[in-house]
């Protein structure tokens, strides 16, 4: 049964380095991937294979603590970032690729810039890590990042795509470099036009306080910005914000419901009872408030919980986006 599941998963990592390589995302021998094979070993490509031709022993079985391995083929040099990764989170496979667009564009530029809903909703602000070596020699950099987004920039080495299933590492992948198509081919029409188009609102409210993360005064000062604030009451006139959103952390149960009426908070609760739930622990509530997680983004790719149709509340994306930029306008201990 345990030789079954091994060589499923190594039929996988071939499939996925052959798609890498034919669509130009890993060259020549860059790029490496792994997978958890079970709770004490992972299985990880051996080091100076090509990901386009990988054969099954090319894929080594390596032991997730001591790191030690069997067989002819060592794993690659990238064994520490993959088990360190392993360790840190529940997601089974790792994408380790050199796209040549995203490598390009992160030499010059410290962000992307979202030209289209869907590098918004699915991308966000990717987190770009420095890189001083070939190979990655502070891990826990990576790992930190990752806290924040499920694709992580390598600067001038490549990307990290940390998912349950190959697919989905590989649709961020080429998410992201279509993205930076787009910036580019933008460019050649305007090369200026790009300077501010990613920031999409002025943030002139500025507040001194600060309060206990998820406290009744903390979601409260929220509520005062938002029925505070234009933006959001002009779009909520025209798009007809009028719905029930709920916010729930999820260690404590704690949870506040805000009640929408054409885009003013008209009454606060203490309960999850509405159409939209979006729940998370803690530490993931702390990178929104904080805005280094943007709240579509957590969704989309797993961080947070939504309970409804993400779908329908997309239909006030443009405000909600608004809604959770004042989130990381008031200040938390």
């Amino acid at each position: 049964m345990i030789f079954c599941k091994e060589k499923s998963i190594k039929k996988e990592i071939i499939k996925i380095g052959a798609r890498l390589y034919q669509t130009g995302l890993a060259v020549a021998k860059s790029g490496n991937i792994s997978s958890r094979l079970d709770d004490k070993n992972i299985l990880i490509t051996a080091t100076g294979t090509s990901l386009g031709n990988l054969k099954y022993q090319d894929i080594v079985k390596v032991n997730s603590n001591s790191l030690s391995s069997s067989g002819v083929s060592k794993p690659s040099s990238e064994l520490p970032l993959h088990a360190l990764i392993h360790k840190n989170f529940s997601a089974k496979t790792i994408l380790h690729a050199h796209p040549p667009l995203i490598n390009g564009y992160f030499a010059v530029y410290s962000e992307i810039k979202a030209l289209t809903f869907e590098t918004k909703l699915y991308l966000g602000n990717v987190p770009v890590v420095p890189q001083e070596t070939p190979a990655v020699t502070n891990p826990e950099a990576v790992v930190e990042a990752l806290k924040s987004s499920n694709l992580v920039v390598l600067k001038n080495h490549g990307v990290i795509a940390v998912t349950d299933q190959f697919s989905d590492g590989l649709n961020l992948i080429e998410a992201l470099e279509e993205a930076v198509r787009s910036a580019a081919v933008a460019r050649i029409f305007n090369k200026t036009a790009l300077d501010d188009l990613d920031k999409a609102f002025k943030q002139d409210i500025t507040q001194n306080a600060a309060f206990p993360m998820f406290s009744k005064e903390h979601i409260q000062a929220i509520v005062e910005l938002v029925n505070k604030d234009e933006f959001i009451a002009q779009k909520g006139k025209e798009l007809d914000l009028t719905v029930q959103l709920a916010i729930k952390l999820d260690e404590s149960d704690q949870a506040y419901k805000f009640n929408f009426e054409q885009g003013k908070i008209i009454r606060l609760d203490s309960d999850i009872d509405a159409p939209f739930v979006i729940s998370a622990p803690g530490q993931v509530w702390e990178l929104v408030f904080l805005g280094k997680l943007d709240s579509f983004v957590a969704v989309t790719q797993g961080k947070m919980k939504l309970k409804g149709d993400l779908g329908k509340l997309s239909r006030w994306y443009v405000p909600f986006t608004r809604l959770f930029e004042l989130f990381r306008q008031v200040r938390i201990k």
